[in-house]
């Protein structure tokens, strides 16, 4: 009992410190800094998943995520402007990312889909993840009846897979990208917003969290925190009002894997209120609340890296699976990335909305910090709402296009 307790305890100190230590090293040294506080977390969560560590830390890597992210949104939204413009931009973006994984799901079928038990419908759960994310997954997967084996594999392999696709984001894809669309320019925004997130680059390179431990420090911790909470619960309370509406199984409307769809309504209302409330003049005052989310979000990058054991794979009996999942993936994000260019958006923005369609919108902060733009936050968590919404209809009709191919 005693060395469970300080199993938890010293488990949980290291989720919390480690960051801290990550980004003092990023202020301290420049190369660090270069390679970004994000990759260094996913760096060593992937350690600690390969190496013995005390069972409790399975406990703790399903709890931190549950709460970081729904925690971490609303305090990112809090400091953050919107702008009408970019109603334009969602529409570009969804369109091209539908389009994107459609023809990369249907180009991976074709080569690999042959050598695959169920693969028209394994094809039609990859449209609906790389739209939506797991919760579509879970939905397809009963709807059109893949085995619990297959899934579980699938998602496994999933986890592997988009790891890769994020490491190779941070590691030179951002940069490519880029370099591609010719930026340092942005497409979609003013000479005032480029000047402005200038400024907040220069900010970025200060330590946002001085003085956060001064008397006026902790009063605004607590109230970020108290509106914080107040926000979730809110937003939680709605979503099961939502599924009751609309005859969800309440019982099981929380567990994915069991087609809960609990998650699609709460992120939209977390979003909805957390928009809502960053123009109000007090919550405006809330400067360290984007960095303290961002907090959580470092949080979250370990616990989410920590999960990604690489000794259970059985590659050699699936890869034509492996294949196919890694095909959709990395086709759909060049695919989108050439479609974005054509339609005039910018990198940064084709970015965050193909992690929020291919991981989901709990990563889009997550690549924020990355990118060191919050303007793209609600671009990436709107993407990835709608690729919520339309994910199940869409991998259905893909599975069904598949099986008459």
């Amino acid at each position: 009992m005693l060395l469970t307790i300080f199993n938890y305890f010293w488990l949980i100190a290291m989720f919390c410190l480690v960051p801290a230590g990550v980004l003092w090293l990023c202020r301290k040294y420049p190369i660090f800094d270069k390679i970004g506080p994000v990759m260094i977390l996913y760096a060593i969560g992937l350690v600690l998943a390969n190496i013995p560590m005390p069972v409790e830390i399975k406990t703790l890597q399903g709890i931190i995520p549950t709460i970081m992210i729904p925690l971490a949104i609303p305090m990112m939204l809090f400091g953050c402007t919107f702008k009408t413009s970019e109603i334009s931009l969602q529409v570009r973006l969804v369109a091209s990312g539908v389009l994107s994984v459609c023809l990369a799901v249907i180009g991976g079928y074709l080569i690999f889909g042959d050598g695959i038990h169920q693969g028209a419908e394994i094809g039609g759960m990859l449209a609906g993840k790389c739209t939506g994310g797991t919760l579509n997954a879970a939905a397809i997967k009963e709807g059109l009846r893949i085995s619990d084996n297959t899934y579980i594999l699938l998602t496994t392999y999933d986890i592997v897979i988009c790891f890769i696709y994020f490491v190779f984001l941070l590691a030179g894809g951002i940069r490519l990208f880029r370099w591609f669309y010719g930026e340092k320019t942005r497409l979609d925004i003013s000479e005032e917003d480029a000047e402005a997130i200038k400024e907040e680059m220069k900010a970025v390179k200060a330590n946002p969290y001085k003085g956060l431990w001064s008397k006026a420090g902790l009063k605004q911790i607590g109230q970020v925190l108290a509106t914080t909470i107040a926000v979730v619960i809110v937003a939680a309370g709605m979503s099961y009002l939502i599924g009751w509406i609309f005859g969800a199984d309440l019982a099981n409307f929380m567990n994915e894997k069991k087609g809960g769809w609990f998650m699609a309504p709460f992120i939209l209302m977390l979003t909805t209120i957390g928009i809502g409330l960053s123009f109000y003049k007090p919550i405006q005052k809330f400067d360290k609340s984007y960095d303290l989310g961002m907090y959580l979000i470092y949080i979250f990058s370990l616990a989410i890296a920590s999960m990604a054991d690489l000794s259970n794979l059985q590659i050699m009996e699936n890869l034509h699976m492996i294949a196919f999942l890694a095909f959709a993936i990395f086709v759909s994000l060049f695919i989108h990335a050439i479609i974005c260019r054509f339609l005039k958006v910018n990198a940064d923005s084709m970015v965050i909305s193909s992690v929020a369609f291919i991981n989901s919108p709990p990563f889009v902060p997550m690549m924020v910090a990355v990118l060191k733009n919050r303007s793209t936050l609600i671009v990436g968590l709107g993407a990835g709402i709608v690729g919520y919404a339309v994910g199940n209809h869409f991998g259905v009709l893909m599975a069904s296009l598949l099986e008459r191919l």
